[in-house]
């Protein structure tokens, strides 16, 4: 039924505005306003992601966006540089470095960081 549409995804947040200056500025990804409030994000390739407000918005608990990169360290620096913090974690299951990198056997190296929303976004090392 649906396999010749196109099919995007989307993702709440608490203000609007504050996303529209991340994605665009902190991150350099497109952002357009479509109307309701709601933001479009175009990302390489031709994908597009849906970013729509929600007044009882509650972070995602998983990762929304991954962002991958030929060079993680560049890349967190740059972000970094644009005031950007990197999660840390220690559980049984995830642990990341003291930089907030995680390179466990079972997937590419790859760190996390938070939007003002609070919702997970990831840069990940690919060949």
């Amino acid at each position: 039924m649906f396999g010749r549409t196109r099919a995007f995804s989307g993702f709440s947040v608490d203000d609007t505005d504050r996303a529209r200056r991340f994605y665009g500025e902190t991150l350099g990804l497109e952002v357009t306003d479509v109307g309701g409030g709601m933001l479009r994000l175009e990302l390489a390739g031709g994908g597009q992601v849906l970013i729509y407000p929600k007044p009882d918005h509650e972070p995602a608990t998983y990762t929304i966006l991954n962002f991958p990169v030929t060079h993680l360290e560049a890349a967190m620096g740059e972000l970094r540089e644009r005031g950007v913090a990197f999660e840390q974690y220690d559980t049984a299951d995830l642990k990341t470095d003291g930089t907030g990198v995680s390179d466990a056997d079972t997937g590419p190296r790859i760190a996390w960081f938070r939007d003002p929303a609070g919702n997970i976004l990831s840069v990940l090392e690919e060949d």
